[in-house]
């Protein structure tokens, strides 16, 4: 009995020892490996306010750290008449996509043979004036006429309609007695403008744009006021079959003839099938720039006796830009606008 006692207490001192044995080597690599303190993981509001600021602050320095860094070696090699370091190009959707095969390329005579033909052609070739008509769905809030309102000032030779109860096919057969280009019709839901519809006299095409978090002109702070000048049409990115289409409809509502010194101009921008849209005035000016060139010396004396170089401030020329609609504001980093393209062509 007392053996078996002895054997018992001997073994219960063995697992206690390779117990601590196992607590002291977790205890080490907790030591050694640190996990990352997260501030989600922290449930003090202000502690974890406060560990997210310094991981802000600590990613800022270090983003000034290597701007600085490379500024310098920028400057070292003007100095040495050398080549400047190649800047990283950041990874973004656009470059790392995979290659569109419906990209239209710039020798395609298919695609400008059929430029001449389609129904856009009359006004984009200045034949005929574009004339749009705009009217609302038949159950319209108040924001669908102020969305109107303000489409009238960025569109020229645009007139206002009220729906009443009428049926699109009879506003489509009046738009076409009285010689209108195009149709657009605001449609609302719960209050809000949600999607745009617009039709190309008199045999289409018809194109629906879904509208994301509309901001009127009224909104907007420190906005500035449209001219009646005709506005310049700036497109981007319209490079594939359906969006080389959807611009040239985009393109047959705005006259061909800018008028230059009004200074405004419309951009639509289209990346991942949104179009993001705003309405600018631009303007010229002469500043001085930061850097001061120092000019040469007549004499070395001057130089002696001196001991400062002559200085001259070095001009350049800057755009200044002024928001006059930002209407479609979507979730993108640019805070830009959004539409979504739906296109039913007709």
């Amino acid at each position: 009995m007392g053996r078996k006692r002895d054997r018992e207490a001997g073994s219960d001192d063995d697992d206690t020892s390779k117990k601590h044995s196992k607590k002291r080597t977790t205890d080490v690599d907790q030591v050694s490996v640190k996990p990352q303190l997260l501030p989600s993981m922290i449930k003090n509001k202000e502690k974890r306010s406060a560990v997210y600021a310094k991981i802000k602050h600590d990613k800022k320095l270090e983003k000034k750290k290597i701007a600085k860094a490379r500024e310098a070696a920028e400057n070292r090699a003007l100095e040495l008449g050398e080549e400047l370091p190649p800047r990283k190009v950041p990874r973004t959707i656009e470059n790392t996509r995979e290659a569109d095969e419906t990209v239209c390329k710039q020798d395609d005579e298919e695609l400008f043979a059929g430029n001449d033909a389609d129904e856009f052609s009359s006004v984009l070739n200045s034949e005929r004036p574009p004339k749009v008509l705009m009217t609302t769905c038949r159950f319209n809030s108040t924001r669908g006429p102020a969305l109107i309102k303000d489409l009238l000032t960025i569109i020229p030779n645009a007139d206002y309609y009220k729906r009443g109860t009428y049926d699109l096919k009879k506003i489509v057969d009046y738009a076409n007695n009285k010689e209108y280009t195009s149709i657009i019709v605001v449609h609302t839901s719960r209050r809000e403008p949600d999607a745009l519809l617009i039709i190309g006299l008199p045999n289409g095409p018809t194109a629906h744009f879904k509208l994301s978090n509309l901001v009127l002109h009224k909104d907007l702070k420190n906005h500035g006021n449209p001219t009646g000048h005709k506005p310049e049409l700036v497109l981007n990115n319209f490079t594939t079959r359906l969006g080389h289409r959807v611009g040239r409809l985009i393109q047959s509502l705005f006259p061909q003839d800018p008028e230059f010194r009004g200074r405004r101009v419309v951009t639509f921008h289209n990346q991942r099938d949104f179009i993001f849209f705003r309405h600018h005035r631009y303007i010229f000016e002469t500043r001085e720039n930061k850097q001061i060139v120092a000019s040469k010396k007549k004499d070395d004396k001057e130089e002696d006796d001196n001991g400062e170089e002559e200085k001259t401030p070095k001009l350049k020329v800057i755009a200044r830009l002024q928001v006059i609609h930002f209407f479609f504001q979507s979730g993108c980093w640019s805070r830009w606008v959004g539409y979504m393209v739906e296109t039913c062509m007709g």
